[in-house]
């Protein structure tokens, strides 16, 4: 498995830890790194995704409510709403990472943690926002 799927793996750990415990997010931060014990590669990218989730979260929870055609993010599981926070972090705000395969991680971490039809739920509201942001946004530009 790659150093990247590990960070992201982490980082949905990390997400989902917090929504037991919200409050002083950068001291779960720090406890959470230490006790991961890996490279600190692996720790600086779920480090960045999961500051740009707390950083970006009320823009991220709108675009996460307006294309899950409207269902309210308390209905959502707490995995899902996690992993789509975090799809919808690296497709916005991560441009390092390619769409495509953006969409794709968060869709296989879908598969290892969280329910049969949770892949293609999750796929298919990344997609929209692929679509309906970047994809959108590009050819108004050509």
């Amino acid at each position: 498995m790659g150093k990247r799927r590990v960070a992201r793996e982490l980082a949905l750990k990390l997400l989902y830890q917090c929504e037991f415990n919200p409050g002083e997010i950068e001291t779960q931060i720090e406890q959470f790194c230490r006790r991961s014990g890996t490279q600190v590669e692996i720790i600086n990218f779920m480090r960045v995704l999961v500051e740009k989730v707390f950083a970006q979260g009320d823009e991220i929870d709108a675009l996460l409510k307006k294309f899950s055609d409207h269902w309210a993010l308390e209905r959502i599981s707490m995995v899902d709403r996690s992993i789509l926070r975090l799809g919808i972090c690296e497709l916005i705000f991560e441009t390092s990472t390619p769409p495509k395969v953006a969409i794709n991680e968060a869709v296989e971490i879908a598969k290892k943690f969280s329910t049969k039809d949770s892949p293609d739920f999750i796929n298919g509201i990344l997609d929209k926002v692929y679509k309906d942001t970047l994809e959108g946004s590009s050819s108004n530009t050509s």
